[in-house]
């Protein structure tokens, strides 16, 4: 552990309290009512050093830690994405900093593109798996043997089907399939999502992917749920844009709600 991180850790606590962190969530594009949701202190990014901008419309550049559904959570507002400054490990700093506070899982939400026409906007899927597509890495430059991390069931066995029952317990059909990473800002092609369709992917998107490898590298336990805002490019006639994958959130973002909160609750009990 860092001693950066370890100083951030405790600004947090003197804003917050000295009770440990449980469970980081990390909030994707459109999603960013749920940290509203939490009993607790928002701290804005600009007075934790060493936090990202995260200056994406969509997303609230806050820290949240306080009670959600009875477990002690650490909610980023926002996420720093690969395309806004070119750095894979935007996002260590901040995880660093939910490893001192005690935590020992990351939740990740995005909002992604579907490549299939039975998931279709308002979807939601739980990650099994990922295609790092773009090829970057959020470990490059680590000096240490350290960054050889092990990436098999990255997304914990454990985790994923306690959400499944969570899903079930609600009603909520939640889709299960693999995320490729694409690291933007631009939208992908329609030649690039026939071949990510043809090595397996079953969704799309600009996140989560470098956030994953850092939770394995620090020893978190990690899970991820995309909200389907759209089709992937020539899946359908929608013109795909920032501001519809905004408008479009909502619209699964009340159903992934339900399955954190239901997954929150059994995790208290």
């Amino acid at each position: 552990m860092s001693k950066s991180a370890e100083a951030v850790a405790n600004i947090v606590r003197e804003k917050a309290g000295d009770a440990p962190v449980r469970i980081g969530l990390i909030l994707g594009s459109g999603l960013g009512h749920i940290a509203d949701e939490v009993d607790g202190v928002a701290i804005d990014y600009a007075d934790l050093p060493g936090f990202p901008h995260a200056g994406v419309s969509g997303h609230k550049a806050k820290l949240v830690v306080g009670d959600l559904e009875g477990v002690r959570v650490a909610v980023f507002g926002g996420r720093s994405h690969y395309y806004e400054s070119g750095k894979g490990d935007a996002m260590r700093h901040p995880l660093e900093v939910l490893q001192a506070l005690g935590a020992d899982t990351m939740v990740a939400t995005n909002a992604a593109g579907s490549l299939h026409n039975d998931m279709p906007t308002g979807s939601i899927m739980s990650l099994s798996d990922h295609i790092n597509f773009s090829g970057l890495n959020p470990l490059i430059g680590e000096p240490t043997d350290r960054r050889f991390v092990p990436m098999m069931d990255c997304y914990d066995p454990g985790i994923r089907a306690a959400m499944a029952d969570a899903a079930k317990a609600e009603g909520v059909d939640m889709h299960s399939g693999v995320y490729a990473w694409y690291s933007g800002p631009s939208f992908e092609t329609v030649a690039e999502i026939k071949a990510i369709k043809i090595l397996g992917a079953d969704a799309v998107g600009m996140s989560t992917v470098p956030e994953v490898i850092l939770a394995r590298f620090l020893g978190l336990k990690a899970a991820a749920i995309s909200c389907i805002t759209n089709m992937a490019a020539g899946m359908s006639d929608e013109a795909i844009s920032h501001e519809h994958t905004k408008a479009m959130a909502p619209l699964g973002a009340a159903k992934l709600e339900k399955v954190l909160r239901r997954w929150l609750r059994d995790q208290s009990s």
